[in-house]
């Protein structure tokens, strides 16, 4: 029992980190903010396991996340500490993501540009519930029941440890680099694929890497490095 408990923790830290990298380079910095452009085959890649191991339909996320940007801890804010109070959204920001993804209105105002379904859209990607499904099917298949433990303890980590400690404690917390809202934390940074630099990110929200200081360490600029060398991703350039 031991054994296949180790194995089942061991395939849900990789699923974890799956979702961590999925999110930040593809939701987060291609898709949101356009700080990179991926070729269509690491596009695909991506949305696939976004599918797969988180279920989130990406112009739902893409919408909330540039609302988010658009009223930075002020009225229309989804998901502001400062507004509803810390543990709130610290414990249920997950609550306050599924109540605006749902909002038609906050879709077809931020996430315009992706409106348009595809035919991977239209018959995988737009049914987020269907791909979590299909990868517990995947994992229990390989793993047992303990395929059941792989993606509920993977999901529990991503929804309410460190999506809301990116959304909670990083906008009441922290240190800063710029003049914004947010905070930095490097220890959650090192969890999120650097999203815990999230004072950086508020201060250059086009910047394809997230650190500033030597000191501080964005786990995904290496693979967003070797994507563009291998000529899956073309890095944006911004100012310093």
């Amino acid at each position: 029992m031991l054994t296949s408990f180790l194995i089942a923790f061991g395939v849900s830290l990789v699923v974890l980190q799956i979702m961590v990298f999925s999110t930040t380079i593809y939701l987060h910095r291609s898709a949101t903010h356009r700080a990179l452009t991926l070729h269509p085959i690491a596009s695909w890649m991506f949305r696939l396991a976004t599918w797969l191991t988180t279920g989130i339909v990406p112009r739902e996320w893409v919408a909330v996340h540039r609302k988010h940007h658009a009223h930075t801890d002020e009225e229309g804010d989804p998901h502001s500490p400062k507004l509803v109070g810390f543990w709130k959204v610290q414990l249920g920001n997950v609550f306050y993501y599924i109540k605006e993804s749902r909002n038609e209105e906050t879709v077809r105002t931020f996430a315009k540009d992706m409106l348009k379904s595809d035919f991977w859209d239209r018959i995988a990607f737009n049914h987020g519930g269907a791909g979590l499904l299909i990868c517990t099917a995947l994992t229990c298949t390989f793993l047992g029941w303990w395929g059941l433990f792989t993606m509920a303890f993977a999901g529990f980590v991503y929804v309410f440890v460190l999506s809301s400690s990116i959304n909670g404690l990083c906008h009441h917390f922290g240190y800063k680099n710029f003049d914004n809202t947010a905070g930095n934390f490097r220890s959650v940074a090192l969890l999120t694929g650097g999203e815990g630099l999230h004072n950086n990110h508020h201060g250059r929200p086009r910047a394809a890497k997230f650190s500033v200081r030597p000191s501080e360490i964005d786990p995904a600029w290496p693979i967003i490095r070797t994507l563009e060398v291998l000529g899956l991703a073309r890095i944006t350039k911004v100012p310093a």
